[in-house]
């Protein structure tokens, strides 16, 4: 039975194009938990093979909303008469 489902013409378009989205999100997914310094969400994406559905699911829902940092304005220097 695996034979037939191998050698079927739709099988290995079907898994490169699996895998090349599984890839494509745990990358960006990978990215954003090691900018956030989220080391068990690094380790946990980086070696469970999910085909994209847990990276998906930690950018959507578990990451660390980024908190925008506002620079203090420094006062003025005013000029000597």
């Amino acid at each position: 039975m695996l034979e037939n489902m191998i050698l079927n013409p739709w099988f290995i378009p079907a898994m490169l194009i699996v895998g090349l989205w599984g890839a494509a999100w745990k990358l960006v997914a990978l990215w954003k938990c090691g900018r956030n310094n989220q080391l068990a969400w690094f380790v946990v994406l980086a070696i469970l093979n999910t085909a994209g559905i847990l990276p998906i699911l930690y950018i959507f829902f578990f990451q660390k909303k980024a908190v925008k940092k506002v620079a203090k304005k420094k006062p003025a220097k005013r000029k000597k008469r």
